[in-house]
């Protein structure tokens, strides 16, 4: 192409003194470029025409269409709001507990056992029954520590006397009375106190953004998730409160902290079961992607878990005044089902308002399109470049 311009201009016998020369072949070259364009326009046009296409490697690297367009309006965001405060309901209701059962004696516990006035039975230094409790407790303590009785993986353990007691499952008071009216038999009024000296049948596992994660045992104090979370050492401060998740079993719970205390529900109340697995979500990994015609392209992090469609475009600049088109403002999600694509027209009335309540989720991809003239001009700018400018440049001069 650069050559058959120049041949052009050989041949109009353009030269001679430097400012007469300049603009002497602008006129020329803009003639020639007007014999080879208009069989191109029609295929720059149909190229800067907008259109999002995804790439599927399941057609041999073919574009297929893309996903419907969904219009950013005010009955969207108050559907798209109310789907997300059912489904995090239906999660908090599954998971508060405001009366949580007492301590269940589970495989692998330790049970002390203490038989007043028959120290035999336990084999440690008991005092008489009409002692003062304080006392007989510190003697036994500061001589030799009561016995302990492990519950075997059958739920049992082996008491003299007794003989095989069934405690998993029960409770420290229902334990204590089966094991009473066992020793009834053969004592007269058995004075019995049991409790679990060591909680190893229970644990459940934090991990993710907290100062010491790993296991925490199930104790007789109601493991709720601020219980495990204090346990762990309390959150770091790269922690995004909005982004707890809870996994129990093949089901998965999103927690977002902020969004209980706003609903005047107490965190205390999330209960935890044997076995739940709570992992803290970093912010690094809430973050919004912001690309296309805006100012500044950048990814952002959300702010505990809340950032707008109007947040996001003011963070990266603005769209930007020379190529943005602002009625294609494009919002990508990808979801479990499905990608959705939304779209919003900055130009109508009330669109800022919309942006403003429009909420990102984690990962979301903010897009503005070009305009199209501006994608004419970059195709433009292919085909011959450097050219048009460099003649643009030499008209303008005096």
């Amino acid at each position: 192409m650069h050559a058959s311009i120049t041949q052009f201009l050989r041949r109009s016998r353009v030269a001679a003194p430097v400012r007469a020369g300049a603009r002497a072949w602008v006129s020329p070259l803009l003639a020639g470029a007007m014999l080879v364009l208009p069989w191109l326009i029609g295929g720059l046009l149909a190229g800067c025409a907008p259109a999002i296409h995804f790439r599927s490697p399941d057609h041999s690297g073919a574009d297929d269409p893309a996903p419907p367009t969904e219009m950013i309006t005010e009955q969207l965001i108050a559907e798209e709001r109310q789907r997300h405060q059912v489904r995090a309901n239906e999660d908090l209701e599954q998971l508060l507990v405001p009366d949580p059962p007492a301590y269940a004696i589970g495989t692998g516990d330790i049970l002390a056992i203490v038989i007043w006035d028959h120290p035999e039975l336990t084999g440690g230094l008991v005092t008489s029954a009409n002692a003062d409790p304080a006392v007989s407790s510190a003697a036994a303590s500061a001589n030799a520590a009561p016995q302990g009785f492990v519950v075997d993986r059958q739920g049992r353990i082996q008491f003299p006397l007794a003989g095989l007691l069934t405690v998993d499952g029960l409770t420290e008071e229902q334990a204590r009375a089966l094991l009473t009216s066992r020793l009834a038999k053969y004592l007269a009024h058995p004075n019995v106190t049991l409790r679990v000296q060591a909680y190893r049948s229970k644990r459940v596992y934090i991990d993710g953004e907290v100062k010491s994660p790993g296991l925490q045992a199930i104790n007789d104090i109601p493991m709720t998730l601020v219980e495990a979370i204090n346990r762990a050492g309390g959150l770091l401060p790269m922690a995004d409160q909005s982004r707890i998740e809870l996994e129990r079993g093949k089901t998965h719970y999103a927690i977002n902290l902020r969004d209980l205390v706003q609903k005047n529900i107490n965190p205390g109340l999330v209960m935890l079961a044997p076995g739940d697995v709570v992992r803290v979500h970093s912010r690094d990994e809430s973050k919004v992607f912001v690309s296309g015609e805006v100012v500044t392209p950048k990814a952002l992090t959300m702010h505990d878990g809340r950032l707008t469609l109007s947040e996001a475009l003011g963070e990266s600049g603005g769209i930007s005044p020379l190529s943005g088109d602002a009625r294609q403002v494009y919002v990508v999600r990808k979801t479990p089902q499905r990608t959705r694509v939304f779209q919003l027209d900055a130009r109508i009335a009330g669109s800022l308002a919309m942006a403003e309540a429009f909420e990102l989720r984690p990962k979301d991809i903010v897009y503005v399109a070009a305009t199209p003239l501006a994608n004419w001009n970059r195709n433009l700018s292919l085909l011959f470049p450097g050219a048009l400018t460099s003649a643009v440049s030499a008209a303008s001069r005096p």
